[in-house]
This record gives C-alpha cells, sequence and structure tokens, in this order.
C-alpha cells in the first residue's frame, strides 16, 4: 500500500515538474516571438521572478535537459550565468565545478544547438573560470585548466574545432573586461594571473592552428571552414588586443597606446614567421575576412618598442615595411571599406611605434615612401569613400613632418617631396568636393567643426613642412575664389579662411624664419581684405560658416602674433603695414575689437558664432594673471575706443544677445558669462578704487534688479519676463564675479550685492525650486561669491561680512534643500552639486569663524550641515561615482567636514555613518585619481579622531568623553568590518595595483592598522600563506620590515617613518611576486 503512495506522489511530482517546463519553454516563446507588446511584458516580469526563484538552478538544468526549443535552452544557459556572477550568497564551489564540467559535456554532445545557444553556454563558461581563477580544491586551482578542456573539442570536427576555439576567445575577452558587479582590483588580480599562465599558450596554439588552416588549401565555399577562420582570427585579435598592464581604461584612447607585449613573448615577435603569417593569411583570404587579419596587424605593429634591441626592431621593422609596400603593391582588397580603414591605422602606427630615423633606413624605404604618398594623395582626392580613415593617413603625415628637423642629413626622407603633395591633394580636394556638394545635396564636411578643427590641427604641421610651397598654393587658390562672392566661392574660401588660420597655428611646431612671417603676412592680408569685404555685407546677407571660419583663423592668429613674447618686428606686421595700413598691434587689436563688436550686432541671434565671437574677447582679456601684473597687449587693449564703448554700452540696445527673447531658451543666456568675465577683466585695468567708475559700469544690472525687485513686489507678474530677466541677471554677475580676483574690486561688488539685492536672490530659490534653468545659475553665482579666490574674501577685523555671507550661503541651501523628498532626486542632481561646491568654498574660505555659531546659539552652520546630509540621502551610492562633478564636489566637501568638523560627523545617526563610511570605501577604488585621493584624506581624518578617542577614553580623565564622541565610538565597535574592509582595500590598492598616489594611501593606513591590528596580523598571515612556498619567509619579512620602528601613535614623525617604509614595502613585494602566477584566494579576507 505505502509503495503504491509513494509512486502516485512521484508520479504527481514529475506531473507538475513537466507542467512547470511547459509554462516556462511557452513563456519563453512569448518572450522572445510575440509582437503583442503586453504579452511580452507579462512573460518578461514572470521569467524574472523564475530567475529569483529557490528552484532556479534545478529547473534551468532540466530546461537544457527536456527543453524543446532553443528559447528555453538560452533562458537556462542566462539564468545560470546571472546565478554563478551574484556577490551575495554566491554557488558552492563544488556546484560550480559541477556546472562547468556539465557545460563542457553538453557543449561535446550537442553539436547541432542553435548558435545564440552555444554562445550563451560558452559565455557562462568562460563566467564561472574568470570568476573561480583563484579557487583551490586540494591544493589545485581547479578553474585553470581552459585549453586542456578544449582539447577534446580541437581534436574532432570542424564543428567542434569551432567551439573550442570560441571558448577560448570568450574566455580571453571574458578575463579581459571588468564589470561594475566586482572590484575592480579583483578583476586585474584575475587578468594578471591569466596573462601570466595562460594567455601566451592561448596565443601560441591560435597561430598554430592558422599556420594549419593556411597551410591546407583552405576550401573557401566551406561554410564551417569559413567559420573556423574567423574565430581563429577572433581569438589571436583577442590575445594581441588584451589589456596586459591594467591601461585601458577608455577604448577612445585606441590609436595613442602602444601594446604592452610580456617579455616572454619576445620568442613570437622575433621569429618572422609570426608577422610573415598575418600577411600571408591578407593575400590569400577573402576580402571580408581580411580587416580582422588587418587589426592583428595593427596591435603586432604596435608591439612595446623596449621589447627589441636595436638590430632586433630594426630587423622587425623591415619585415613590417616590406608586408605593408606588398599590399600597396596589389591593392585590389582595399576597395573594401572596412579593409582600406584597417589599413590606414596600421599605416599610422607606422610612425606612432617607430621613429623616422629608423625608418629611412629600410632597404625599401624611397619606395615605399612614394607608394603610401600615391595612396594618401589618392584617398583625399576621393574624400567621399570612408572620411572617418582619412584622419590615420594624415596622422601618419603629420609625425612625419614633425619629425623633420630630428633626421640626420645623411638620412634623406624625401618628405620635402611628397609632403607637399599631401597638402595639396588635401586643399584641393576639400576646394573640389563644394561643387559635388552643391550640386548632389550631400552632408557638407563643414557641418561637423569638431573633425574639421581635428583634420586642420593635423594639417597645420604638414603644411609648415615646405611652407614656401603651401603659401604659394594658398595665395594662387585664394586669389581665384576671391575675384567672384557667389555662394560656391563663398565656401570654397571657408575652407581656405580654415586653412590658412591652421597653418599659421602650425608655426609654433617650427622654427619659423623672417621669410616664412612675410608669407603669414601675405595669407593675413587676404583673410583681413576678405572680412572687410563680407562685413560690408553684412546689413543685407551672411554666410555662417564662412564666419565661423573667419573666428577660427583670428584664434590661431592671436594664439601666434598677439602678445608680449611677439617680437613686432616680425615682417608680417611689415606686411599688414605696406598693404592694410595697420602699423602696429594696437591697430591689430583694434581690427580684432571691431570683428568682435561686428558679429556682436549682426549674429546676436546665432549662438555658435555669438558664443565663438565671446570665447575669442575672452582670450584676448586674459593677461591679468594672478601676480597683477598686466600684459602690454591688454593695456593697449583697454585704451581702444571700441573697448570703452563696450564698457559703457553694455546693453540690449547695442548687443541684441543681452535682450531678453521669449523664443530662445534659458540656457541660450550661458555665453553671458563669458562676456561679462571679458569685461570684468577689462573694467579692473584702470578700477582701481574708483567707485563712482564701477557704479556707472554697473547701471544696465542695478536696473535689471530693481525690475525683478519690482516683478516681485506685486501679486501678479509675468513669470517668464522675471524668470529670463533675472537669469540674464545672474549670468552677468558671475561673470563679473569670476574676473574680479582682486580684493578692492570684489569688495566693490560684495557692498553692492549685500544686503540691498541678496534677498532678490533667495526669493528666486523660494518660488521657483523646481525649475533648474532658473535655479542652477543663482546657485552657481552663490558658489562663486563665496569662493575666496586670490584671497579676495578678506574682510576687516571690526566688519561681520563673513559671517553674513554664511548666513546667506545657509539660508540658501537650507531653502533649496526644503523640497518634497521625492521630488529631490528627479530635478536635482546638478544643482545638488553646485550646493556641496558653495558649502566647501564657504566652510575653506577661511574668512568665518565657525565656532561662533554656536557659542551665540545661530543655527545658520547647523541647518547647512543638516541639508546637506538630506540632500546626501536622497542621491544613490552609485551617483556619487557615475556622475564626475557631482563626486569631486562631494568628496572634496566631506574632505573638509572631515578635516574641521568631525564633531558634527560624529553627531549623525547610525544608519548616515554607515552611508559616508561606504562611499569613502567605494571611493578608494575610483578611476578618477583625485577623488581616491580625497578618500584617502577623509579616512584619514576619521581614522585619526577615532585614535585620538579611543585612546583618551582609555586614560584616566576628570573630563569625560563628549556625547558626539562616545556615540560615534560605539557604533565603529558595533560595525567593525567596514574599517577592516577598507584596510583591505588600501593594501589591496597598494600590494597589487599600479598606485598612483601611494603617497595619499599610506596616510590613512598606519591608522587603520593600528586600530584593528589583530584583523591586520589575520590579514597579513592569508596574504603569505597565498604565496608559493618558497616566497613566504620573503613576504614575511617584507612585513615584518613595514612595522619596524613604528609606535603605537600617530604623531607626524611616526607617519613620516611609516610612509618610507610603506615605499619599501611596496618595492620587495613587487619584486617578490613578479615571477609569481599565484595571487589570493578570492574567498579570503582581500577579496
Amino acid at each position: 500500500m505505502g509503495t503504491r503512495v509513494n509512486i502516485e506522489k512521484t508520479d504527481i511530482f514529475l506531473t507538475d515538474l513537466f507542467q512547470s517546463l511547459a509554462q516556462l519553454e511557452n513563456l519563453c516563446k512569448q518572450l522572445y516571438e510575440t509582437t503583442d507588446t503586453t504579452t511580452r511584458l507579462q512573460a518578461e516580469k514572470a521569467l524574472v521572478e523564475f530567475t529569483n526563484s529557490p528552484d532556479c538552478l534545478s529547473k534551468c538544468q532540466l530546461l537544457l535537459e527536456r527543453g524543446s526549443s532553443s528559447y528555453s535552452q538560452l533562458l537556462a544557459a542566462t539564468c545560470l550565468t546571472k546565478l554563478v556572477s551574484r556577490t551575495n550568497n554566491p554557488l558552492p564551489l563544488e556546484q560550480r565545478i559541477d556546472i562547468r564540467n556539465y557545460v563542457l559535456n553538453y557543449l561535446a554532445t550537442r553539436p547541432k544547438l542553435a548558435t545564440f545557444v552555444t554562445q550563451a553556454l560558452i559565455q557562462l563558461y568562460a563566467r564561472i573560470t574568470k570568476l573561480g581563477w583563484f579557487d583551490c580544491q586540494k591544493d589545485d586551482y581547479v578553474f585553470r585548466n581552459a585549453i586542456t578542456d578544449v582539447t577534446r573539442f580541437l581534436q574532432d570536427s570542424v564543428e567542434y574545432c569551432i567551439i573550442g576555439v570560441t571558448i577560448l576567445s570568450q574566455l580571453t575577452n571574458e578575463i579581459n573586461q571588468a564589470d561594475t558587479t566586482h572590484p575592480l582590483t579583483k578583476h586585474r588580480k584575475i587578468a594578471s594571473s591569466f596573462r601570466d599562465s595562460s594567455l601566451f599558450d592561448i596565443f601560441t596554439l591560435s597561430c598554430n592552428l592558422l599556420k594549419q588552416a593556411s597551410g591546407k588549401n583552405l576550401n573557401l565555399n566551406d561554410e564551417s571552414q569559413h567559420g573556423l577562420l574567423m574565430q581563429l582570427l577572433k581569438l589571436t585579435h583577442n590575445c594581441l588586443n588584451f589589456d596586459f598592464i591594467g591601461t585601458s581604461t577608455d577604448e577612445s584612447s585606441d590609436d595613442l597606446c602602444t601594446v604592452q607585449i610580456p617579455t616572454s613573448w619576445r620568442s613570437a615577435f622575433l621569429d618572422s614567421s609570426t608577422l610573415q603569417l598575418f600577411f600571408d593569411l591578407y593575400h590569400s583570404i577573402p576580402p571580408s575576412f581580411s580587416p580582422l587579419v588587418l587589426s592583428c596587424l595593427v596591435q603586432i605593429a604596435s608591439v612595446r618598442r623596449s621589447l627589441f634591441n636595436n638590430a632586433e626592431r630594426a630587423k622587425f621593422l623591415s619585415h613590417l615595411v616590406d608586408g605593408v609596400k606588398r599590399i600597396l603593391e596589389n591593392p585590389q582588397s582595399l576597395s573594401d571599406p572596412n579593409n582600406y580603414h584597417e589599413f590606414c591605422r596600421l599605416l599610422a602606427r607606422l610612425k606612432s611605434n617607430y621613429q623616422l630615423g629608423e625608418l629611412v633606413k629600410v632597404e625599401n624605404y624611397p619606395e615605399v615612401i612614394r607608394l603610401i604618398a600615391n595612396f594618401t594623395v589618392t584617398s583625399l582626392q576621393h574624400w567621399e569613400f570612408a572620411p572617418n580613415s582619412v584622419h590615420y593617413l594624415l596622422s601618419l603625415w603629420q609625425r612625419l613632418a614633425a619629425s623633420v628637423p630630428y633626421v640626420k642629413a645623411t638620412e634623406p626622407h624625401m618628405l620635402e617631396t611628397y609632403t607637399p603633395e599631401v597638402t595639396k591633394a588635401y586643399i584641393t580636394s576639400r576646394l573640389e568636393s563644394v561643387h559635388i556638394i552643391l550640386r548632389d545635396g550631400l552632408e557638407d564636411p563643414l557641418e561637423d567643426t569638431g573633425l574639421v578643427q581635428q583634420q586642420l590641427d593635423q594639417l597645420s604641421t604638414i603644411g609648415r613642412c615646405e611652407y614656401e610651397k603651401t603659401c604659394a598654393l594658398l595665395v594662387q587658390l585664394f586669389d581665384q575664389s576671391a575675384q567672384s562672392y557667389q555662394e560656391l566661392l563663398q565656401r570654397r574660401l571657408t575652407w581656405l579662411v580654415y586653412i590658412i588660420g591652421a597653418v599659421i597655428g602650425g608655426r609654433v611646431s617650427f622654427a619659423s624664419t623672417d621669410e616664412q612671417d612675410a608669407m603669414d603676412g601675405e595669407l593675413v592680408c587676404r583673410v583681413l581684405q576678405l572680412m572687410n569685404l563680407t562685413d560690408s555685407r553684412l546689413a543685407q546677407a551672411g554666410n555662417e560658416k564662412l564666419e565661423l571660419a573667419m573666428l577660427s583663423f583670428f584664434e590661431q592668429f592671436r594664439k601666434i602674433y598677439i602678445g608680449d613674447q611677439v617680437q613686432k618686428s616680425s615682417k608680417l606686421y611689415r606686411r599688414l603695414s605696406e598693404v592694410l595700413g595697420l602699423n602696429d598691434e594696437t591697430m591689430v587689436l583694434s581690427v580684432f575689437i571691431g570683428k568682435v563688436i561686428t558679429n556682436l550686432k549682426y549674429w546676436g541671434r546665432c549662438e555658435p558664432i555669438t558664443s565663438k565671437t565671446l570665447q575669442l574677447l575672452n582670450d584676448l582679456s586674459i593677461g591679468y594673471p594672478l601676480n597683477e601684473t598686466l600684459s602690454n597687449s591688454v593695456r593697449k587693449l583697454v585704451k581702444l575706443s571700441a573697448v570703452q564703448f563696450m564698457l559703457n554700452n553694455h546693453t540690449s540696445e547695442h548687443f541684441s544677445f543681452l535682450g531678453i527673447n521669449n523664443q530662445s531658451n534659458l540656457t541660450d543666456m550661458r555665453c553671458r558669462t563669458t562676456f561679462y568675465t571679458a569685461l570684468g577683466r577689462l573694467l579692473m585695468v584702470d578700477l582701481g578704487e574708483d567707485e563712482d567708475q564701477y557704479e556707472q559700469f554697473m547701471l544696465p544690472l542695478t536696473a535689471a534688479f530693481e525690475a525683478v525687485a519690482q516683478m516681485f513686489s506685486t501679486n501678479s507678474f509675468n513669470e517668464q519676463e522675471a524668470k529670463r530677466t533675472l537669469v540674464g541677471l545672474v549670468r552677468d554677475l558671475r561673470g563679473i564675479a569670476f574676473a574680479f580676483n582682486a580684493k578692492t574690486s570684489f569688495m566693490m561688488l560684495f557692498e553692492w550685492i549685500y544686503p540691498s539685492y541678496m534677498p532678490i536672490l533667495q526669493r528666486a530659490i523660494e518660488l521657483w525650486y523646481h525649475d533648474p534653468a532658473c535655479t542652477t545659475p543663482v546657485l552657481k553665482l552663490m558658489a562663486e561669491l563665496v569662493h575666496n579666490r586670490s584671497q579676495r574674501l578678506q574682510f576687516d577685523v571690526s566688519s561681520p561680512n563673513g559671517i553674513l555671507l554664511f548666513r546667506e550661503t545657509s539660508k540658501m541651501i537650507t531653502m533649496y534643500g526644503e523640497v518634497p523628498k521625492d521630488q529631490v532626486y528627479a530635478l536635482k542632481l546638478k544643482g545638488i552639486s553646485i550646493c556641496f561646491s558653495m558649502l566647501k568654498a564657504a566652510l575653506s574660505g577661511s574668512y568665518v569663524n565657525f565656532g561662533v555659531f554656536r557659542l551665540y546659539g545661530d543655527d545658520a552652520l547647523e541647518n547647512a550641515l543638516q541639508t546637506f546630509i538630506k540632500l546626501l540621502l536622497s542621491i544613490p551610492h552609485s551617483d556619487l561615482l557615475d556622475y564626475p562633478k557631482l563626486s569631486q564636489s562631494y568628496y572634496s566637501l566631506l574632505e573638509v567636514l572631515t578635516q574641521d568638523h568631525m564633531n558634527f560627523i560624529a553627531s549623525l545617526e547610525p544608519h548616515v555613518i554607515m552611508y559616508i563610511l561606504s562611499s569613502i570605501s567605494e571611493g578608494l577604488t575610483a578611476l578618477d585619481t583625485m577623488v581616491c585621493t580625497g578618500c584617502c584624506s577623509c579616512l584619514d581624518h576619521i581614522v585619526t579622531y577615532l585614535f585620538k578617542q579611543l585612546s583618551r577614553s582609555t586614560k584616566k580623565r576628570t573630563t569625560p568623553l563628549n556625547r558626539e564622541s562616545d556615540c560615534f565610538l560605539h557604533i565603529m565597535q558595533q560595525h567593525p568590518a567596514m574599517i577592516q574592509q577598507m584596510l583591505s582595500t588600501v593594501l589591496n590598492i597598494i600590494i597589487f595595483e599600479d598606485c598612483r598616489n601611494q603617497w595619499s594611501m599610506s596616510r590613512p593606513l598606519l591608522g587603520l592598522i593600528l586600530l584593528n591590528e589583530k584583523y591586520f596580523s589575520d590579514l597579513r598571515n592569508s596574504i603569505v600563506n597565498s604565496q608559493p612556498p618558497e616566497k613566504q619567509q620573503a613576504m614575511h619579512l617584507c612585513f615584518e620590515n613595514l612595522m619596524e620602528g613604528i609606535e603605537r601613535n600617530l604623531l607626524t614623525k611616526n607617519r613620516d617613518r611609516f610612509t618610507q617604509n610603506l615605499s619599501a614595502f611596496r618595492r620587495e613585494v613587487n619584486d617578490s611576486m613578479k615571477n609569481s602566477t599565484y595571487g589570493v584566494n578570492s574567498n579570503d579576507m582581500m577579496s
């Protein structure tokens, strides 16, 4: 009877299980196949619940075993990947080994899986292997046998071989990529160990398989052989693209980096057959595969110079140049855009990694440089084909031209022959493109000013090589284009003005001669004559692109020929005098200012031109450094009648961009700050203590403040008009406040704004707290006013102004923080960041004695600090590091608080203290060195405070600890793990990482060790035991030396001794670990 009951129970269980599997399969179909959004969302929600369910693991295995659709297999693989990746409640080691073995068997027994299922299972294998890299079972690193794991695949059919190669490729990629869920330190330890123990073997295996594949007659009609070749090339590329020393945090810097191949790989690169393999492959396989081959060659061409001695490098370069020559002689495959792009990258690496002196010694150099020049000229002439690749070709020629002065005369580089051809091809091709763009309605390259500027920066150096030819060409083309003033020729002139500006700017890279200055004069005269013509026609019509080109030209001309460093006897000035009557720098400056005023008059509604014009004015006004010595050019500038006109008439009547335009956004007013920064600097030149002159200058702003005050005094007013007037006004004032960096002028501004107009700013925050377009400019102005730049906020001994200014700061921050909590985050991240900066500037400005507030019962300081806590708690931890401006303002404020207001920090609620400590802990591993250094400083202050309080509590004293200190000590004793975690993090960074701020890291470390001596002892033993047996004694000695002569106190002398010991400790540990592939077990305290 009992047996029958058990059988029935089993049947019921199996029936439920199969029904559950059927439901999951149905949900998978709905997720991946249905077109109905609602059904798909419901399926997605149900599958998320399944992923988080306790029986997910067992059901995933059943789905893989019994699932009838590929989608259910995909679900199982992705769910298992999430399970093995989780940081909280990780799977036991035995279970992970079982999953790894199961996946390998599953792939080996089911060759006909859907591609996406195979990919997901390989991803699962790679993730398990990476995260378990340091896991041991019976002294064996159980996840380090990748090559052994895939051997059975590589010895089977092509289909299985593809799986084996893909596993290695995915594993290499997985280990090379950091993920946000695990510490960066752990990622670097795994990557370094993988690099030292396995990567070279994988690379060698990949090259051998490629040799075998290319040795056989590949049947390129066979899709499986196609797939194998593709996967082998991907694997090789992943090996060469590995981040060998942990520096590539930014992929955009790809073309600046050197491939830091380890010394142990030397044999592979000294063997010329490695390089030859890829050049042979390029010529023997279809163009669709060639881009990957060329990508591998780009990496091989970029191996670090120090891998070879001089003779070896010359031999390697010779083979590389021969291969490039062979491609240029047979360019058929380069008609494919991807091939062309990668080949341009390869050419750029020839000069980024090798010196011109080395290139010219290569046997076939004359022929190769001719072929490269012809290829470049042809590429530039076909400007519409792969325009993004031109950057690499120009980069090559820019570097070649810049190297000319450093090559010995006995080594003919032949660049005097070919560089002018490249310059001519670029200039003429841009001019010829104008007609085709207008005719066919194509996208105009001039629209992309960033790309144009990048190319011009490169051309500036290329064009200066054989400058006589460049100048003659530009003069000829300019004179041809200037004969008529129609749209086609306007666009040609736009290109020419841009290029003339660029080549004049290129003068800085070369030792210039009088003859070249005279040539510059010829070009400048033509552009200024063109400007006079275009300005005379602005009342009828103007050309925006040509105006932007003019501004680019003026900027380059200013950098080279305006300022005290320029000799006024320059032949350029002589030529300007002969042709245009501009006899000296003052007259040239008047042309600049005339252009500025003309642009602001006619182009006030065109934001790009207005902002660039104001930037030019701003650059001209700089010359008033902190030592208060003026440059002669700025003195001359202020004397100009046009500048005096601006200082006396800065109203919307004369400058339309200062008007309130209801059509534009509030953010369009940003350029006003630049305008008033420049005017403020120019005003300061002769201002001195003349309050009447200051009052006269401020009249338009006084009128604007009075207008806003009048609006606020009535119950009903035009809100949009009030917003626009106020936002424009505070942007203007911020520009003036930024420029006034001397005490005398800043005090005039302070007395003008306080107390008369400060209530208006407070009222604006109160009214429009929900509108960042209004609050951000007001907060930025306040942050500027409280910033004690150049010690400008120095009040008299009897003046209460410092305290009054802080009261206003506190009032504004408090009012801004009084927002319903649910709205804070959505609206205010930028505003919160500015509040943090404002509070930091006020607290560290040294113009307020903050002890006064508590002494006299003033709650201004307490309110500001409590609002800081309220705003801080509205921000998720992740945002503190995700937004650079926020993280810098927060951590710099926290540094001030922990240094000067530690009693306030100690008085906070336990959950707030833990939030702050965990933010410091996360900041210690931040990529931004400033943030990391700030966190070290914060931690040092906290640890020092803790140590002092503990020391006091153990001494017999008549004065008991204050309540805040007592509570803080209690909280720290309740939660020792946080401080211990930070101790292990700091030690981990110092030992295992490229620590760029070692001194900063050393300061909190001594306090952490003294507070956690037992934990430090356990940590030390863990690190020592993780080393190979023969290195354990050396590591133990390193730790002994670290604490030698260190006393149990945090006096400066003791700290400095510890810092010195730490430097020696780090060197010794690095030397000890260099030849060790061991690391720290991921389950120990260091993870």
